[in-house]
């Protein structure tokens, strides 16, 4: 089975994000193709002890049923309406993109989530990146059953409610929350002494930082397709 995105009529379901008080938010669509730009949000919602801090690029739920706010932000989600399964083990990713961007170490990865039980686990296909170059390029990954090339996102000291690790076949089995485009790790570095311990706190709403060592540019994306086994 194969789903295929070409954002000639639209985001898709593709969305960005603003932050954690004020949610989704629309991208770009241009041409036919999806933008990200800097400056992204700071997502701390995975701070040590859990992985670290990442950008969201872009994400797309696998799940509905979708609210007004969602519709409008993203447009109809053509994954959900097309009758795609959640089982992603060993669905293959693959990504027309380009783009000019400063990463300053970190890497431009896929990104999954499951919720079961209550807590929703991430995992971060750091083995294989994308490579954002300014010529266009086509790029596959493979979501293998196979921790060593994932990361664990876990939690931030405040968020294991929500937050946590579920074994990585069991997530792949049934990614029933969204799928993101993002980039990690991020240098989070404070602008100034913080008020506390920086990992405690939430960067850009309890302390600023430098932006200069944080990832900037933008990202155009032409076409998303995975194929399910």
């Amino acid at each position: 089975m194969l789903y295929r995105e070409t954002f000639d009529n639209g985001p898709g379901g593709w969305f960005g994000w603003v932050s954690n008080a004020a949610g989704p938010k629309p991208l770009e669509v241009h041409a036919g193709c999806l933008v990200s730009r800097s400056p992204w949000w700071i997502d701390y919602n995975h701070a040590p002890p859990g992985a670290g801090y990442l950008h969201l690029l872009a994400m797309l739920l696998t799940r509905g049923p979708f609210g007004e706010h969602q519709r409008e932000v993203a447009g109809e989600n053509r994954f959900v309406s097309g009758g795609f399964g959640t089982d992603f083990t060993n669905a293959k990713l693959t990504l027309r993109l380009k783009g000019e961007l400063h990463a300053r170490g970190a890497k431009f990865c896929l990104l999954v989530q499951s919720l079961q039980n209550g807590i929703c686990s991430g995992w971060l296909l750091t083995g294989q990146p994308f490579r954002v170059t300014t010529d266009w390029s086509e790029q596959t990954v493979c979501a293998v059953p196979d921790a060593s090339q994932w990361t664990s996102l876990g939690s931030r000291h405040d968020r294991s409610d929500f937050y946590g690790t579920i074994p990585l076949p069991d997530v792949l089995a049934n990614v029933n929350t969204n799928i993101l485009l993002v980039l990690f790790p991020l240098d989070v570095v404070p602008m100034g002494p913080p008020p506390g311990d920086p990992h405690r706190l939430r960067p850009e709403k309890d302390y600023p930082v430098w932006r200069s060592r944080l990832p900037e540019g933008y990202v155009l994306i032409d076409e998303v397709r995975i194929e399910f086994p």
